[in-house]
């Protein structure tokens, strides 16, 4: 019988001599920094962890994580918080609701943050809530503050700004070469949402 596709029945596991929890920003004008931060969560499912996930700007056209995570056995749980990209793409909603939209979620985070259920939080687009001043720069820095210190905090969105990157432990930029919405093609499930 084949074993193509199967896992080890063994395997050992690296265990840090030091736990420490991190920050972790995803940024860049590329594709992928959500997908980058849903495939961190899909690994800490594998090792037990507790996630959270709170989506500061989408919310109001379907994203398959939103029923992928439902299918995994997994404690992630996900907040769509937002009312889809302020300013974009014909969306019809006024800044000011965005921004009451994106106040609450930091209230969420500080909640989340507090209650101390959750080993990774995931702030999706947190990046472009604060360059499109939905939220504001002492916001997320107090949120970075609150952190507690075996919390793991990712952060995704364009624009990080530099006062956060300072912050992080580990940044990563991911940059467009080539993208199919630049050819005329729609979006495309599974890949694009």
């Amino acid at each position: 019988m084949s074993k193509r596709g199967t896992l080890p029945d063994k395997i050992d596991h690296f265990e840090p001599k030091v736990r420490r929890g991190l920050i972790v920003v995803i940024t860049g004008n590329g594709k992928g920094k959500t997908t980058s931060a849903l495939g961190m969560a899909l690994r800490a499912c594998g090792h037990g962890l507790r996630v959270c996930i709170i989506q500061f700007m989408k919310g109001d056209l379907y994203a398959g994580e939103w029923d992928g995570i439902k299918k995994l056995d997994c404690a992630i749980e996900l907040h769509a918080t937002g009312k889809g990209f302020c300013g974009i793409q014909g969306n019809p909603y006024p800044w000011e609701e965005h921004r009451a939209n994106a106040q609450d979620a930091v209230d969420l985070v500080h909640e989340k943050i507090a209650a101390g259920c959750h080993d990774i939080i995931i702030l999706d687009e947190i990046n472009n809530a604060l360059k499109l001043k939905l939220v504001d720069l002492e916001q997320v820095l107090n949120i970075l503050r609150s952190k507690p210190p075996l919390l793991h905090l990712i952060l995704t969105g364009r624009d990080a700004h530099p006062e956060v990157i300072e912050r992080a432990d580990t940044v990563s930029e991911i940059n467009e070469i080539k993208h199919a919405y630049r050819q005329g093609i729609e979006p495309q499930p599974g890949i694009d949402y």
